[in-house]
């Protein structure tokens, strides 16, 4: 669909884009109408057109250059960062783009929004040294997660999913990979982000006497069971949520989300990332691309896409 672009003002930037990311879970869920109607409010995307359950123009990922700007910040021709739908070009406030560090290629930059919710996440976990963690779900966003926690001195990290091929993506982050947790393992901490209720499930099943459970799976409209009535009070366990909409409250008072998101820039300056992408598509082939993810979700890790050079 076309976009007519309104008169740019003062305080906005023209960006062309140059890729988007697709957020695989979340936007086959938008996709396919699954938004609870009493998350219509808490799960519009910054910059979001129409209203859930749709038609909506959706999508949080896009990378582009900077073509017209006024204000003395010289980003002009300069590639930043937007929490913006998949558009090829468009216009928004100076204060929502974040400048791409010089040594991150563009095309990585477009984990970005997933890096967000991977530092959030480890934020409400609060790994600490010599844990031993299992991570849950080998999507972007757990592989992340578990990337950034094999990082803290003495952790055995652990990232767990049916799906094999993550193997060779997890080896390529150094982090251990198995298909079904190991039975025996007392986690000291469980991250779930498989976004499937047997992943939860299982993750309750692992986790030690009084560990932690972080629940950083989204499953929009659907029902998720829980046998909390067998041993999940007597061992004490603590099912925690973690969700990126907010800075957690122990950091909110020095922490603003610009300071999040330059932190989840940064971080992408390691290139074993560029394993994490694994499609690129036209622009023009989005519907196409959204629709196959939809029915097949676990297809894929981040589907890139590309914009036309003018």
């Amino acid at each position: 669909m076309n976009a007519e672009l309104s008169p740019r003002q003062a305080d906005q930037v023209l960006v062309r884009a140059i890729f988007s990311g697709i957020s695989r879970g979340t936007e086959s869920l938008v996709f396919k109408g699954e938004v609870p109607e009493s998350q219509y409010q808490a799960m519009r995307a910054p910059f979001q057109e129409g209203t859930f359950p749709g038609p909506v123009k959706y999508g949080y990922a896009s990378v582009g250059e900077v073509q017209e700007n006024e204000g003395g910040n010289d980003l002009e021709g300069r590639t930043v960062f937007c929490l913006y739908p998949h558009q090829d070009v468009y216009h928004v406030p100076v204060s929502e783009v974040t400048l791409v560090p010089e040594d991150v290629p563009a095309g990585r930059a477009v984990l970005a929004a997933s890096m967000e919710t991977a530092v959030t996440i480890v934020w409400d976990a609060r790994p600490t040294a010599g844990d031993r963690i299992v991570v849950i779900g080998a999507g972007v966003v757990g592989l992340l997660v578990a990337w950034l926690c094999r990082q803290v001195p003495g952790t055995t990290v652990t990232i767990v999913d049916v799906n094999a091929e993550r193997l060779s993506v997890a080896e390529a982050l150094q982090v251990a990979f198995c298909i079904q947790p190991i039975e025996g393992v007392e986690a000291d901490l469980v991250i779930h982000a498989s976004g499937e209720p047997d992943g939860l499930r299982s993750g309750l099943v692992i986790a030690g006497m009084e560990s932690t459970i972080i629940e950083a799976s989204w499953y929009g409209s659907r029902s998720v069971p829980l046998p909390l009535g067998e041993d999940f009070h007597s061992r004490r366990l603590t099912l925690k949520s973690s969700q990126v909409g907010r800075v957690p409250p122990d950091r909110a008072s020095r922490w603003s989300r610009a300071r999040r998101m330059k932190l989840a820039l940064e971080l992408l300056r390691a290139p074993e990332l560029d394993v994490l992408i694994t499609g690129e598509s036209d622009f023009a082939e989005l519907p196409i691309v959204l629709a196959r993810l939809s029915v097949k979700p676990n297809a894929a890790l981040c589907h890139r896409i590309r914009y036309p050079t003018p």
